[in-house]
């Protein structure tokens, strides 16, 4: 122990403010989210949908872990978290070419963690005895078990590093990484490493998992899926992380058999990136696969399958968050809050370039049925829709694949 144990009063008052962390508000989550995310060293992670779930569901590890042990032994020194999800995180950052210096979120946790415990501290008690002990106990606590931590977790990274280093999969991954960055690495050598043929077209996909158990089989599954779908027999995968597969096809997937196939595994998500040729073609398919990956998780969106020719002009509608929700609540007004039906009838409308017949038939509704919804939506709109045709449905795009419109802000 590094501390004397402290006094029955203050192993109460420990106890008391650990239930309350037990139970944080959201808005305490989010603040601890957005602190072992934010700044420029934590930029990969925050980056990556699949790393900054994996910190997130850490985060909350971490917490239950400190508060649990002070519940059950209040001012004892709290054991390392080596379970399940933070060990899952340091092998993860591994397998993204990361190293021990990624665990510096879990100091900017530490910190808006201890800045939370203090105020939970200064409503427990106001005798100035009693909270001096209780801020240097629960303090010195704290800074224990995350030193504790980390250097569990470093250890994991370690021998993880180890593992992975002697595997295929490393070979892949260091291969692929060399072919991005441009390494004068003989096409012949690469193609041999990773049994995959770097000449003609390729369509690059990401695929992953969000929730907090990936099931690895479900990824293999997926990578399989997107070859039939592109009658590609041997699609190239490689191994990114525990929840995350990169993949590559020679052609190009059908997006509808692919979002059909996808459907009966509803835990896994899919970005398709551009199809070019030959190693320019692998390249920039990756990139816009992760642009698309990376897109998907900035507007939370339901979307499960989204490829780079759909999302392309909303991805870069949607680099500024806020200004595209300003932009999507300034051009359509009301018709934002309209019922689905409504906004995907106008939505098909503008794609099929103002032809209503054509828009009715993909929609497989009557033709007056959308010559009715077209003249609410212009009810709605700020601007009739003939003398914003086009801003409205960019508009509408961005809506499609931001989700619920009550999540826009206003």
């Amino acid at each position: 122990m590094s501390w004397e144990p402290p006094s029955e009063r203050v192993r109460e008052l420990i106890r008391e403010g650990a239930r309350l962390v037990l139970n944080p508000p959201p808005a305490w989550l989010d603040e601890l989210d957005a602190a072992t995310l934010s700044g420029p060293q934590r930029s990969l992670i925050a980056e990556d949908p699949v790393l900054a779930a994996a910190t997130r569901r850490a985060n909350r590890s971490n917490l239950l872990a400190w508060a649990s042990a002070n519940v059950r032994r209040p001012g004892e020194r709290v054991a390392a978290n080596v379970g399940e999800v933070p060990v899952a995180v340091a092998r993860d950052l591994v397998r993204r070419g990361l190293n021990e210096s990624a665990l510096d979120s879990y100091r900017a946790g530490q910190s808006e963690a201890l800045r939370r415990w203090i105020q939970i501290c200064l409503t427990l008690t106001a005798d100035p005895a009693e909270l001096s002990e209780l801020l240097d106990i629960s303090c010195r606590s704290i800074s224990d078990f995350v030193d504790d931590t980390l250097a569990a977790l470093t250890e994991v990274i370690t021998r993880e590093r180890e593992e992975l280093t002697q595997g295929t999969h490393a070979e892949r991954r260091e291969t692929v990484s060399l072919l991005m960055e441009g390494a004068p690495i003989p096409r012949s050598r690469a193609e041999q490493r990773l049994g995959y043929r770097l000449a003609g077209r390729h369509t690059a996909a990401v695929v992953w998992c969000d929730g907090p158990r990936a099931d690895l089989a479900a990824l293999d599954r997926a990578a399989e899926l997107i070859g039939t779908c592109a009658g590609e027999p041997r699609p190239l995968s490689v191994l990114a992380s525990a929840a995350t597969r990169w993949v590559w096809v020679h052609g190009r997937p059908d997006p509808i058999r692919l979002r059909e196939a996808a459907a009966a595994r509803p835990q896994i998500r899919i970005a398709v990136g551009s199809t070019g040729e030959g190693l320019d073609g692998f390249r920039r398919g990756h990139l816009d696969a992760l642009t698309v990956q990376r897109m998907l998780a900035r507007l939370a969106s339901p979307q499960q399958v989204a490829t780079h020719d759909e999302v392309e002009l909303v991805a870069l509608l949607t680099s500024d968050l806020e200004r595209a929700d300003q932009f999507v609540h300034r051009v359509l007004g009301d018709l934002a809050g309209a019922p689905p039906e409504l906004t995907e009838s106008v939505r098909r409308y503008i794609a099929e370039q103002c032809n209503v017949t054509s828009a009715a038939k993909s929609l497989y509704i009557h033709r007056n049925t959308l010559l009715r919804r077209l003249a609410q939506a212009d009810r709605l709109l700020p601007r009739p829709l003939t003398q914003d045709v086009v801003a409205v449905g960019a508009a509408l795009e961005v809506l499609r694949w931001r989700g619920v419109a009550a999540d826009l802000a206003v």
